[in-house]
């Protein structure tokens, strides 16, 4: 036999054994996980998820092998919990345990770990408290950044009005609204809808500071402190691009659901018209009146699914769940749109119906599933800055208009433009018809 062959039959040979032993460690080990597709080398479960649309595919796996699952994500081992009842176990009851972040290799790649969002351990503890802190003394809860959210709501409606009843785009409008706040928040100052130094800024979703504030430079002396400008710079994208984008997001979606049922979008209207009127802004002291309008935004919130999978978790220590073991620095999905869209909770889980959130009265009832900010240790720090938001443009827009499609309502597509760990409303026009 030629030396060649030889070779090619050692290769190969020594290939099949290579497989035969990843193989072998990876039953060992996973006879401790939870059940989930047989992987391919390399590969992992990535043949059986589609990529266009992973929510759907992990609930498919769900259906299979239950509300606790394990897939691999080429070689990364994921553990998927479903369900309100898997998710509020998780988060809450073992919310240490499952208080790590795992790995979103794109953003790993960008930010290495930096920032408030994608931190771990001792890092993540120190910016989250001081995010908080500087969050709240910058207005986060407090009439005077209420008063800037009500001020830009009307800016926006200015900036509908200007399309005098036209189909329009109104994506672009809304993501400056929303990120004229933020950019008030962290900058002191927004931006007029057509400077280019603000489309720079939404476009990159990239905030930087110049100058350290006192508490840096107080801490900058302190060798375990990780209040330094990379954190902080990074920490102020995370925020432009979290408070821009889900809500920007949960936004155009909402508007594009009320387009296709126009009838809970008169019953908003008629609320709107006898609490508040129209010869005034709406103001946050107004919802507590408006039951329905409370109803339909927790409904849109829910039905829209943002971020359907959460942001990835991990443990950071071995974790007894469910009777299985979950090693330290395990990732974990826990799927908040599964939550959302639990049926033991939601009587028409994919259907838009407001009722999910009213009591036979017709008062505001809350739910237990609804972990649109997430839950536990993680839980969206800009959750009560979102909500005024939703509710101050929602209701500043309709107090004005009466949004319609320039199509068959009935035709609207309501299926994101991409699904994966978020979902992306699709593309549509609207015509913002004046009261």
């Amino acid at each position: 036999m030629e030396l060649g062959g030889v070779a090619t039959i050692v290769l190969a040979a020594g290939l099949s054994g290579l497989l035969l032993l990843w193989d072998w460690k990876r039953q060992q080990l996973n006879r401790k996980l939870p059940p989930g597709p047989t992987p391919l080398p390399l590969l992992g479960n990535m043949l059986q998820l589609r990529g266009w649309n992973l929510f759907k595919s992990l609930m498919a796996l769900r259906d299979k092998y239950g509300p606790v699952f394990t897939v691999h994500l080429g070689p990364r081992r994921v553990v998927v919990l479903c369900g309100h009842e898997a998710v509020q176990e998780a988060l809450v009851e073992h919310a240490e345990e499952f208080s790590g972040r795992g790995r979103m290799p794109t953003l790993d790649r960008i930010f290495h770990g930096y920032g408030l969002i994608l931190a771990n351990g001792e890092r993540w503890r120190q910016l989250r408290q001081f995010s908080g802190a500087a969050l709240r003394s910058l207005g986060a809860g407090k009439h005077s950044l209420e008063e800037r959210i009500a001020e830009e709501a009307q800016c926006l409606v200015e900036e509908f009005s200007k399309s005098e009843g036209a189909p329009f785009d109104p994506s672009r409008l809304i993501s400056h609204a929303v990120g004229n706040v933020i950019s008030a928040l962290t900058f002191g100052d927004r931006f007029d809808y057509q400077d280019l130094t603000f489309l720079n800024l939404l476009d990159t979703i990239k905030g930087l500071f110049s100058e350290l504030s006192s508490r840096w430079t107080q801490e900058k002396q302190n060798p375990q402190s990780e209040f330094h400008t990379k954190n902080l710079v990074l920490s102020t994208v995370h925020l432009f691009f979290g408070g821009t984008e889900m809500v920007s997001a949960t936004l155009r979606c909402g508007f594009l659901l009320l387009m296709k049922h126009p009838e809970v979008q008169g019953k908003v209207q008629e609320e709107i018209d006898r609490v508040v009127g129209r010869s005034r802004s709406p103001s946050m002291q107004d919802r507590q009146w408006m039951p329905y309008t409370q109803a339909v935004i927790h409904e849109v919130q829910r039905l829209c699914n943002v971020v359907p999978l959460g942001i990835p978790h991990a443990v950071i220590r071995d974790t007894r769940f469910r009777g299985y073991l979950l090693p330290k620095g395990t990732d974990v999905f826990c799927v908040l749109g599964s939550a959302l869209q639990d049926p033991a909770y939601f009587s028409a889980p994919e259907r838009f119906d407001p009722g999910h959130f009213l009591d036979e009265t017709g008062s505001f009832k809350k739910n237990p599933t609804f972990v649109a900010f997430s839950s536990g240790k993680r839980v969206c720090l800009g959750e009560g800055l979102a909500r005024t938001q939703l509710f101050l443009v929602f209701t500043a827009v309709l107090q004005r208009f009466t949004l319609t499609s320039p199509g068959d309502p009935q035709e609207i597509d309501l299926d994101p433009q991409v699904s994966g760990y978020w979902n992306i409303p699709p593309m549509y026009q609207v015509c913002a018809c004046p009261r």
